[in-house]
């Protein structure tokens, strides 16, 4: 009896129950494995301000993908480096570069931070290895900047943009103020509100862009305040947007009848702003811990670890390691080619992810989510904050490929 044949048999149970079906696939790993060993870089925010949306977290969910995988495909064992890129393009370039050129890294996962992302990606199209970009928002990733050597999985700015704009403007918030983080991200955030707000036959009356990191919101805050819009729209994430919330509060913006949109959420967030803060807020999101039996049941294997529960996007980096390695062990290779072929082919429906497909352009598309923040009288736990109130059918969520600027698209 293999060695294969005995882990299967004797864990099958366990394996089923955490949704890997890994296990006749796991045989047919074989010598094409590159220098023996599967060789994962997580690369991500770890100290600064958008540590909490991903950074240590997660990376413990790539360990958990990995040990569920027993540490090795078959018989090649499942090796994970990890890297603060501090959120700047050129360190978190160099990095990827030293660990392609020095260590035979396979993957880089995480990638928070746009302009990382971009330029990795670029780096892993040039040396031929292979990207899962999960952090990181801006749809340029599979617009313009596609590559064949990547694939963007959990979100981006025009799926949590478009549903929410138009859900917005359809209640009646049909004038909008914009502030953006001034970079990719918040560029590609506003330009998708814009046109959403303007499709939906709304307007946008004014905009400001602050620098990344910034810790005095009040000028912004004023400006927005002195616009008269009745949506201040916030196209910025982690620390930028709880500072931003938090000024709005002092200046108190919402007790004059302006309306706060939080265009990109995370538990996170609201659990350091605070539901007496935060209740009502509407926002579109890709996961939610509290969903569904098998989204609680792996968000309670990660509290278990963490103590706390997981993001969207710590829940999409266990997903993507999973759907990467089980190409791998159906294809027998970690050639990117072979690995994005079976991923392009192969359906994903897990504890992340329902409907969910990898088209051409390399986006993962699957249902999104209609979310609103409960009151603190709703909320029945420390971590019962949103409630879905509607879904958004995968092939809705995302740009439509017709319109789409990636070289990959035959238009």
């Amino acid at each position: 009896m293999s060695a294969v044949f005995k882990f299967c048999t004797s864990g099958l149970a366990k394996a089923v129950a955490r949704g890997l079906v890994f296990c006749l696939m796991a045989s047919t790993a074989h010598a094409s494995i590159s220098d023996d060993q599967i060789r994962i870089g997580y690369l991500d925010d770890l100290s600064g301000p958008y540590s909490d949306l991903a950074g240590p977290g997660g990376l413990e969910a790539v360990r958990m993908a990995v040990e569920d995988f027993n540490g090795k495909v078959g018989d090649k064992k499942i090796v994970l480096f990890e890297a603060d890129h501090k959120n700047n393009a050129d360190l978190g370039a160099n990095t990827a570069r030293e660990w392609i050129d020095q260590r035979g890294v396979d993957l880089i996962a995480g990638l928070n931070a746009s302009p990382v992302a971009i330029a990795v990606t670029r780096l892993v199209e040039e040396k031929n290895r292979f990207a899962i970009v999960s952090t990181a928002a801006a749809a340029s990733l599979t617009n313009e900047y596609c590559t064949p050597n990547h694939i963007h999985y959990v979100y981006d700015t025009y799926s949590v943009s478009n549903g929410a704009a138009k859900a917005i403007v359809a209640k009646g918030g049909d004038s909008w103020y914009l502030l953006s983080a001034d970079y990719a991200f918040g560029h590609a955030m506003e330009e998708q509100v814009s046109k959403a707000v303007a499709a939906s036959g709304g307007t946008v009356v004014g905009k400001a862009r602050h620098p990344f990191q910034s810790s005095d919101f009040s000028s912004y805050i004023l400006q927005a305040q002195a616009s008269g819009a009745k949506i201040i729209g916030l196209a910025s994430a982690g620390s930028d947007l709880v500072n931003a919330i938090s000024t709005a509060n002092q200046f108190g913006l919402m007790e004059g009848g302006q309306t706060i949109a939080s265009l990109m959420v995370f538990i996170t967030d609201i659990k350091a702003i605070g539901l007496p803060t935060a209740q009502g807020t509407q926002f579109v999101s890709g996961w939610y811990w509290d969903m569904n039996d098998e989204s609680r049941a792996w968000a309670n294997r990660y509290y278990e670890r963490v103590k706390r529960m997981p993001t969207m996007v710590q829940a999409g980096l266990y997903s993507s390691t999973t759907q990467y390695l089980k190409a791998v062990a159906a294809t027998g290779s970690d050639d990117p080619a072979a690995v994005r072929e079976y991923m392009l082919k192969t359906p994903i429906n897990d504890m992340f992810a329902h409907n969910g497909r990898v088209r051409v352009d390399g986006r993962m598309v699957h249902d999104m989510y209609l979310a609103q923040v409960k009151t603190p009288q709703e909320s029945k736990s420390d971590w019962d904050l949103f409630k879905i109130l509607g879904t958004i059918p995968a092939d809705e969520a995302y740009l439509p490929l017709s319109e789409s600027k990636c070289k990959l698209v035959k238009n």
